[in-house]
């Protein structure tokens, strides 16, 4: 590739996607309560009584939790962490189709919406819940299969930095955009009835059965949507703007000074379905507080 798809904010970074580990757990200080527009507030499933195993201390945590044994081993601050009853086990669904190869703020759809997937399944991991991968291109998937603590997320990240190469490649090859409802089907024969899915996409070029699939997935797991926008480009002027098409030429396209997408700041559904608004323009520390404190969790 160009040294331009190898810059922040185009390509994937497995180091980058590692370094979210602490903005993630950072960030878990926020209100355990779900607050996703259209639904009502969740609590998180129990912690369990069986110890499973001592991590570091992380600013925000409980220190209620604190192994005083290891702590006084090591010098460092760490947390005891238990088993919960039932493993939770999660499917992260991201979707690199070459719709989603593109910004104008930060950095491109894809790679904010690999980053927060990241950032939930690092909590989620730390939780010892069971994290894997689809990820979706234009071609095949890439599947990684769940697997618990962090060398289950270090596979995700591996899965997400080769498939975002494939995607980004596809889309400066001119490659079409499947449908997302062609792709998602294969999502409910990965994980188990209960499982959690968590689908981040722009939701561009859907498809006619986008509903129905959605509603198939739900039907015996928790699905959580997460809308991947550009935010400065709602508010762009109106006029004409130049651009570099994926085969090399240039082209004029214009602007009008209204464009109704989605603000984080609003309730945002996706199919008849409440969607968290991941405004790609936006830092991921501010990412990991907006969803901390909105939560995770299944809505209708």
């Amino acid at each position: 590739m160009t040294p331009a798809l190898q810059g922040e904010g185009v390509a994937l970074r497995a180091e980058a996607l590692i370094a979210l580990r602490h903005v993630a757990l950072a960030a878990r200080g926020a209100p355990a309560l779900a607050q996703l527009p259209g639904g009502h507030p969740t609590r998180r499933k129990g912690a369990g009584l069986e110890p499973a195993d001592t991590r570091d201390y992380v600013p925000g945590d409980d220190l209620r939790r604190l192994d005083r044994g290891t702590t006084a081993r090591t010098g460092r601050l760490h947390l005891r962490e238990y088993r919960e009853e039932r493993d939770r086990v999660t499917l992260l669904v991201a979707d690199f189709r070459p719709v989603m190869h593109w910004g104008v703020g930060r950095r491109f759809l894809s790679v904010a919406a690999a980053e927060a997937l990241c950032m939930i399944g690092w909590r989620l991991a730390e939780e010892g819940g069971r994290v894997g991968l689809m990820a979706l291109t234009a071609a095949d998937a890439v599947i990684v299969p769940t697997r618990a603590r962090a060398r289950g997320m270090l596979d995700v990240i591996g899965g997400m930095v080769r498939a975002h190469e494939m995607g980004l490649a596809l889309a400066m090859d001119g490659q079409g955009d499947p449908p997302l409802d062609w792709l998602l089907p294969r999502a409910a024969r990965l994980v188990p009835p209960g499982a959690e899915v968590v689908l981040a996409s722009g939701f561009d070029v859907p498809g006619a059965e986008l509903a129905d699939r959605l509603d198939a997935l739900a039907r015996r797991r928790a699905l959580r949507l997460l809308l991947v926008t550009e935010e400065l480009e709602r508010h762009l002027p109106a006029g004409r703007y130049p651009i570099r098409q994926r085969n090399g030429r240039r082209a004029t396209v214009r602007l009008s000074a209204a464009r109704p997408e989605a603000s984080e700041d609003e309730a945002a559904r996706v199919a008849g379905r409440a969607a968290l608004v991941i405004d790609a323009g936006r830092d991921p520390a501010h990412i990991a507080r907006r969803i901390a404190a909105e939560g995770l969790r299944h809505v209708g």
